[in-house]
């Protein structure tokens, strides 16, 4: 059965039972406190907000979106279907992203993608699913999974963040890979989605020590509600 992170109290007895299962953890949990949960829309608007926001600062994503929503109202994917890209393009989007959400929006109209059963599919599945779409990468679909869909085994392997948390929090001598990052995750399946709300808490809390994390984070910064990342 697939964890659900939709409540505080979910993320709070998933950390609890995640503290238990991995020792290891207790130092970074001692230093962060409890995570704060983080979520977002979930559906075709969620994950546009997301590819809308990919490879900008906070401002600029913010103000790309505010006009995207406010121009297509109501926002869903018949809107982007039918706008023209010359106009989706004068709104801030990319070509790129244009591409993605145009793409993303045909495959959900002809039902060949459902995004709100990813919620109940094993992380690995519905991952595969999401990068399988164009223009989604891995951090965009973890990032839905989490943050959307309250998925409790997502694991962002990806993220800047994370990887340099993990690598402060367990003592490593170098910032894990993305093969790496998988494997230090095997012992807290299947709650690994709890594990990243510890290790992004972890990582807000050390950075106002750690001057590199501060420049990372300011260098990658995408949305207030969003995590740190190598965004793709």
């Amino acid at each position: 059965m697939t964890l659900h992170l939709n409540s505080q109290a979910d993320l709070e007895a998933a950390m609890h039972a995640l503290l238990k299962q991995d020792p290891r953890l207790q130092p970074a949990f001692a230093v962060a406190g409890m995570p704060a949960l983080r979520r977002r829309e979930p559906g075709f608007a969620g994950l546009a907000h997301i590819v809308c926001g990919q490879q900008l600062s906070t401002a600029s994503a913010s103000a790309i979106w505010a006009r995207l929503s406010a121009a297509l109202d109501p926002f869903d994917h018949d809107a982007i279907r039918r706008a023209r890209a010359d106009r989706l393009g004068r709104l801030g989007l990319s070509a790129a992203k244009i591409k993605t959400l145009k793409n993303l929006a045909r495959e959900i109209a002809a039902e060949r993608v459902n995004l709100d059963v990813l919620a109940n599919e094993d992380a690995d599945t519905a991952h595969h699913t999401l990068v399988s779409l164009h223009g989604i990468g891995p951090w965009t679909a973890d990032v839905y999974l989490l943050f959307c869909l309250g998925h409790g085994d997502a694991w962002p392997a990806g993220d800047l963040a994370v990887q340099e948390a993990v690598k402060i929090g367990l003592g490593l001598k170098t910032r894990p890979t993305v093969k790496e990052m998988a494997a230090l995750a095997e012992p807290w399946r299947p709650m690994r989605g709890a594990a990243a709300h510890l290790w992004w808490s972890y990582y807000r809390a050390i950075k106002k020590r750690e001057g590199v994390i501060g420049e990372a984070e300011k260098a990658n910064a995408v949305s207030n509600n969003v995590p740190v990342a190598k965004r793709s």
